[in-house]
């Protein structure tokens, strides 16, 4: 089936693909198997003296050189040390098909307007340009999120704009991440390998040559062969220094894709697996410095009214602080994502202290590495880190910003330009108008104001057709909010586009209604909560009008949740009622297996972008959600 809304097959003028240099590496795709693990390296001691929390991080690597045992020698004259081979890595992560820049405060950093893939070439070129006569190397790397979850001018052409604009870029190496999965193995294989696709076509009128540089996946392998379906790592040779690039994505991958599409592949645990390569590659191709492009980071948390600053490590805590701790010493940089927050930081690993980094997301941040590798050992030195803002914008002499297209890489923009103008008529016709912001913040109880209305949506659009009584809509999959002041496609304030909708919810999922009983129900309602009937994180559905309920924190899973009503009636347990969610809620994602559960399944025409876009224009203007349908109790 196709995902891609219709009219956008016409033909287009053709497209230049600009690709990347190569640089000398080798690619390896091996099989996982259990095995003895090499003698560790000499352990790496805490971040260099002065450093703190609110500076970029730096570490300093110790090296040790192995002893001769036997007969005395007469001593050799002393060799002068060989210089350092520098290397400098630019990375970012989760850019989400973000070919412009993100509105609202996700296009903020520090106050000042920054984004968009354009953008990020441009500050990708320039830096790699600064570097290109003082370092031995510069590579692009990214963590993974590349696609995916994406704006409308990327993902009507199944984002292969975005992988044509990283070609131009430059980029060398990607990890994959969870949304890399959002159309299955087989349409992320095509994206990879290029090729039209296999229901809509090349829609731009030209042949699709796929990425022109390596996605790594490490710890995804095939059920069968148990090989990583992409290569696990690369290594690149540096003035006789071998540095190894390992991918990952998260290993709780399955619980936020939709169940659906991955089948075929099992995710292995991130620490265990990258430290398998580490041992096998340094006792069979010698390589002793290893980079860690993983899709799995952390947060800084500040007191308020404080913000996190983009080189900081300040309140640092998150997944991959105890990935980074089991990590092999050799592991000098970890590139991290997925929790869209920047960071650079000194975190332990198993014997010593590793970089981890991260750039924020949808391109607002370049991270700059700056490592030197031992020539003789071929060990990381040292390396240090800050994140580079990507700016879009001027300052205006009344302390506003403009928009300055003539900071965007021009082969970039001719590339974005194109798929815009595809796109436009579709992505600018206005379906609704709005009375103020209606945003995805959640209150304490977890709801958000575009949540009830999104719920509201849904249950509208299969009342009548499905006999619905209750929608719900989980978190993750609200991509942004409505901006009242936004005007991507020149429309007045308050009226909101169909490509302002879609960036709310990209996924194009279908909208199912299933039956529950009053107990299934409210058993769903107690998944929502850690640790409550094998859900592994807290995630609060978003309830259409008709479904209100209490909540308590405290109490104990099964009893967390209370006074269930539906249009205000208690629900009887034994009783039946039709409940509206997404297919990939419906097919047990997001830990929701207790949603796979319903029967007489009934799927809705269009997607769940249709059901928004129809609420919109059937009830504009449209007001902010009331954020009053989840009551907490002691």
């Amino acid at each position: 089936m196709s995902r891609v809304p219709s009219g956008l097959r016409e033909a287009m003028r053709p497209r230049h693909l600009a690709l990347p240099i190569a640089a000398v590496a080798v690619i390896a795709l091996g099989p996982l198997a259990q095995g003895g693990s090499a003698p560790a390296p000499a352990a790496a001691p805490p971040a260099a003296a002065g450093w703190n929390p609110l500076t970029p991080a730096s570490v300093s690597f110790q090296q040790s050189v192995p002893q001769s045992v036997g007969l005395a020698k007469p001593a050799a004259a002393p060799r002068a040390a060989l210089t350092p081979a520098s290397l400098e890595l630019l990375g970012f992560n989760d850019l989400h098909g973000n070919l412009d820049p993100p509105v609202g405060s996700g296009g903020l950093v520090t106050g000042i307007p920054v984004g968009g893939a354009e953008y990020l070439s441009a500050t990708v070129k320039r830096l790699r340009s600064q570097y290109l006569f003082t370092r031995d190397r510069v590579m692009t790397v990214a963590a993974g999120d590349n696609i995916g979850a994406s704006p409308l001018v990327s993902a009507a052409f199944h984002d292969e704009p975005t992988i044509e604009i990283e070609n131009a870029l430059g980029l060398d190496l990607s990890s994959v991440g969870n949304h890399e999965f959002d159309e299955g193995t087989t349409e992320l294989a095509r994206i990879v390998n290029g090729g039209c696709h296999p229901t809509d076509g090349c829609q731009d009128g030209d042949p699709y040559f796929g990425a022109a540089w390596p996605y790594l996946s490490a710890n995804v392998v095939d059920k069968v062969t148990r090989k990583p379906i992409f290569p696990a790592y690369s290594i690149h040779t540096i003035r006789g220094v071998k540095v190894a690039f390992i991918g990952e994505t998260l290993l709780g991958t399955p619980g936020i894709v939709n169940p659906a599409g991955i089948q075929t592949v099992d995710f292995l645990d991130e620490a265990a697996t990258a430290n398998f390569y580490a041992n096998k590659l340094r006792t069979e191709q010698g390589v002793h410095a290893f980079v860690l492009l993983i899709h799995q980071g952390g947060l800084q948390t500040v007191p308020a009214p404080n913000v996190p600053q983009p080189s900081s490590c300040d309140g640092f805590a998150g997944d991959i602080t105890p990935i980074a701790a089991q990590l092999d010493p050799d592991f000098g940089v970890v590139i991290s994502g997925h929790t869209h927050r920047f960071y650079t930081c000194s975190l332990p690993n198993r014997a010593g202290n590793s970089l981890v980094t991260s750039a924020g997301s949808f391109g607002v941040l370049v991270t700059d590495v700056h490592a030197e590798l031992d020539r003789t050992t071929g060990r990381f030195l040292t390396a240090t880190a800050q994140n580079v803002l990507v700016e879009n914008s001027v300052r205006n002499a009344n302390g506003t910003f403009t928009l300055d297209p003539t900071k965007a890489d021009p082969v970039a923009k001719r590339i974005a330009d194109k798929y815009r103008k595809a796109v436009a008529p579709l992505a600018n016709r206005v379906i609704g108008t709005i009375t103020g912001d209606i945003t995805n913040a959640a209150n304490p109880s977890g709801e958000s104001a575009l949540g009830d209305v999104i719920g509201d949506a849904q249950l509208a659009y299969t009342t009548a057709s499905a006999g619905a009584q209750v929608a719900l809509m989980n978190t993750g999959g609200i991509r942004g909010s409505l901006v009242f002041a936004a005007s991507p496609g020149g429309e007045a304030p308050g009226q909101i586009t169909y490509g302002e909708a879609f960036t709310v919810q990209p996924f194009n999922n279908l909208v199912v209604t299933q039956t529950f009983t009053g107990q299934q129900l409210k058993d769903v309602l107690e998944q929502q909560y850690n640790g409550c009937f094998g859900q592994i994180a807290g995630r609060i559905l978003q309830p259409s009008a008709s479904l209100t309920y209490s909540t308590s924190a405290s109490a104990a899973c099964g009893s967390k949740v209370s006074n269930v009503r539906i249009n205000g009636t208690p629900i009887d347990l034994t009783a039946s009622y039709r409940v509206t969610t997404n297919d990939f809620l419906a097919n047990g994602g997001d830990g929701y297996s207790r949603l796979a559960g319903g029967t007489n399944r009934v799927t809705a025409p269009g997607f769940d972008i249709d059901a928004l876009a129809s609420y919109l224009t059937a009830h504009s203007p449209v007001a902010p959600g009331p954020q009053n349908r989840i009551t907490p109790i002691a």
